[in-house]
């Protein structure tokens, strides 16, 4: 979730080498998107799987208890078309402290299998989990060939929806080295409205770590956050949010041994159990 506007994709390169910490969009509901399952290139691991995380036909049961009454706003970072839609996405709005790029255009692996493309499909799968636990769910976006929403529009999704619980789901684009996950939890932005969330999204952020940790065995992140937990008033996407949300970057798609997790199809599945657990969680009060 590095990249901070569309410039193409040599410039998207530039921009990754940078290293810098830019703020990230979300996504809409529905499931027209054509190409959606896309084949996953695999990467050359520079690190040890980590313990059962794409081992076959072992993938964890999702979790028996009922989100009859719920609602969860999913939000996948990024979009398809980003990429061709500079002025678009570069287009500035207010965030509540400032104003920053309506949306972004994402990550990718060193082979080129997209933050984009990833966010979609794990939200897909967390949204079908979701969904046989009786929940309702909205998407921020409708498929992964638009272009954003600006990230007003994919907090208001959440707010407009009444959410219970709502999560933007990315891949960072940190520097080769750092790998692990981590969350972004919202600090206070009163001209945002966040004010009374940050307390119920801090509880939403722990029980999403702890699953997506023991689930995926991904480790806590390396190079940024504390415990795999980081605190900003950056993002629009929580800066305006009225409903308890969070933001995880599921990996480093630039590391090597997290991008050959995350290109993995099984591992995308584990991941997408793993939040339906921690949200479930959440919301269950456990």
């Amino acid at each position: 979730m590095r990249i901070h506007s569309a410039r193409g994709p040599v410039a998207v390169g530039l921009a990754l080498c940078l290293g810098a910490l830019t703020a990230c969009g979300s996504g809409s509901s529905g499931d027209q998107a054509a190409g959606a399952e896309r084949a996953a290139p695999p990467e050359a691991s520079g690190e040890a799987a980590a313990p059962g995380a794409t081992s076959p036909g072992k993938e964890p049961a999702a979790p028996t208890g009922s989100l009859r009454g719920k609602t969860i706003a999913i939000d996948p970072g990024h979009n398809g078309g980003n990429d061709n839609a500079p002025s678009a996405i570069n287009k500035q709005v207010d965030v509540g402290n400032g104003r920053k790029e309506c949306d972004t255009t994402g990550t990718q692996t060193a082979s080129g299998y997209t933050e984009h493309a990833f966010t979609w499909d794990v939200s897909k799968r967390l949204r079908k989990l979701l969904q046989a636990q009786g929940a309702k769910v909205v998407m921020t976006r409708k498929n992964d060939t638009g272009v954003g929403p600006c990230v007003t529009e994919r907090a208001a999704t959440g707010n407009k929806a009444h959410a219970d619980a709502a999560i933007s789901i990315h891949g960072d684009g940190a520097a080769r080295s750092g790998h692990g996950f981590h969350i972004i939890e919202p600090l206070p932005v009163p001209a945002g409205g966040n004010t009374k969330i940050v307390e119920p999204s801090a509880r939403l952020g722990e029980a999403v770590r702890d699953a997506y940790h023991s689930g995926t065995g991904i480790p806590y992140s390396t190079y940024l956050g504390k415990k795999a937990i980081d605190k900003r008033d950056d993002l629009g996407g929580l800066n305006l949010s009225t409903v308890p949300k969070i933001f995880i970057e599921c990996g480093n798609m630039q590391n090597p041994g997290d991008a050959a997790k995350l290109s993995d199809a099984s591992f995308r599945q584990r991941a997408a159990v793993a939040l339906d657990q921690g949200i479930t969680a959440f919301l269950s009060g456990r």
